[in-house]
């Protein structure tokens, strides 16, 4: 979809989203757009409870559909708008995404007010594992460690 230069209008196309789907019953108030070069090349709206998939978050939709539009794991030279600030774990995807830059228009304060609270999962992943309320076990480490030193030996690896 093209749309004009204007991040303004990017922006609305992510709350529109937002608001169609979540007045059709498929998931939070949140929508997402993946933009490059002046087109929207995947659009994203939160599928959370229509698709029974907590990560189908807006952001993590709209990232799913750019990649496999593009053919490829990097969104370098893409930019994102999304209808609220993103949440810790889609704030990784976007970085592990590699996008060029975040627009977003509700902030967290905004969210939170709608029982969409993220301060605690920003407390935990600060927190040293031990210390994290969900327990956390280490185990079989030198079995798993094999693999890791197969892949950093393996001369044909597609790094990431």
């Amino acid at each position: 979809m093209t749309l004009d230069l204007d991040p303004k209008a990017f922006m609305r196309r992510a709350i529109e989203l937002s608001r169609i789907h979540m007045e059709a019953g498929e998931g939070g108030p949140f929508g997402a757009v993946v933009v490059r070069e002046g087109l929207i090349i995947a659009e994203g709206w939160n599928r959370v409870t229509s698709t029974q998939d907590p990560t189908a978050h807006a952001e993590v939709v709209a990232i799913r559909e750019a990649c496999s539009r593009l053919g490829t794991f990097e969104l370098k030279g893409c930019e994102i708008y999304t209808s609220c600030e993103p949440c810790p774990m889609c704030l990784s995807a976007i970085y592990w995404a590699r996008l060029d830059r975040i627009w977003y228009a509700n902030n967290q304060a905004d969210a939170a007010a709608i029982q969409f609270d993220d301060q605690w999962l920003y407390r935990e992943v600060a927190l040293s594992i031990s210390e994290r309320s969900l327990p956390t076990r280490n185990l079989l480490r030198d079995e798993a460690l094999t693999v890791f030193q197969a892949w950093d030996a393996k001369p044909d690896k597609v790094r990431y």
